[in-house]
């Protein structure tokens, strides 16, 4: 497990064992009892190993879980099969499912802004660059975040503002990103389908008012719904705020502003 297994699976990758589930049909029991024998077992040994892969997999399943790992994995002297240690990753989509793993939460062991963002309904995470973004749509900010790379920068966290980006939620995403003193631009990324590009830079305008003087350059790109007055209204605001058309564009003014 940890960086030994990705060492292992680069030089010697036939040492590692693996099979692909399809979730209409779970793991099947030829599956569990390749990657026993593969594991060089028989006996008692084996039908335990088999029996224990079938109970990771199901304890994956019925968590809603986005990672199990058990390592390490123990094959004691009465062929028993023990988990010496375990880790598990909960997706949070699916916390509704599983009130009793829910009100194990501690959000004291928590990044303070991921959960203060997470309240509000934004997704963060914060990353270790200098750019702070903000866009709409996962899609659009794994995208966006490409070009700050292409741009020769480092994003400094994946925020989404989702399809209800108001100027509240656009004024609480830029206190969030503003938290990060590494933060030198923001690139605001979004594209209106159902969100109206005119009411995200109104939120922008009244966002940028209410905190006061941001000190960092905000590069804007608007595009979709009412684009065109999202520009004016960005245009007119008087602010140290540059409007972009393309994305290509946005990442050569993020490059240019922190040259």
């Amino acid at each position: 497990g940890g960086m030994d297994i990705e060492e292992v699976a680069e030089s010697t990758p036939e040492k590692v064992c693996k099979e692909w589930i399809d979730p209409n049909v779970g793991l099947q029991g030829f599956q569990v009892r390749k990657m026993a024998f593969n594991l060089g077992l028989s006996g008692q040994a084996f039908k335990n190993m088999c029996k224990f892969l079938s109970s990771v997999y199901k304890a994956y399943v019925s968590s809603d879980a986005s990672l199990v790992e058990i390592n390490p994995c123990l094959i004691a002297s009465d062929e028993a099969v023990i988990a010496v240690d375990g880790k598990i990753s909960l997706d949070g989509n699916g916390l509704f499912r599983q009130k009793e793993l829910a009100e194990m939460r501690d959000v004291l062991e928590e990044d303070p802004t991921e959960v203060e963002a997470g309240e509000v309904g934004l997704s963060y995470v914060k990353l270790d660059g200098n750019v702070g973004c903000m866009v709409n749509g996962a899609g659009l900010a794994m995208a966006t975040m490409d070009m700050i790379k292409i741009a020769g920068q480092e994003p400094a966290n994946f925020l989404d503002v989702g399809g209800t980006a108001d100027a509240k939620r656009v004024e609480t995403a830029f206190r969030i990103i503003l938290k990060d003193p590494n933060v030198k631009a923001i690139l605001v990324n979004i594209f209106g389908g159902i969100v109206r590009c005119d009411r995200v830079a109104q939120g922008i305008v009244d966002a940028y008012k209410s905190i006061g003087d941001i000190p960092v350059p905000i590069i804007v790109r608007l595009q979709g719904t009412n684009a065109a007055e999202a520009k004016d209204i960005i245009d007119h605001s008087g602010l140290k705020v540059y409007p972009v058309i393309q994305l290509k564009d946005a990442a050569r003014k993020v490059e240019e502003v922190l040259a």
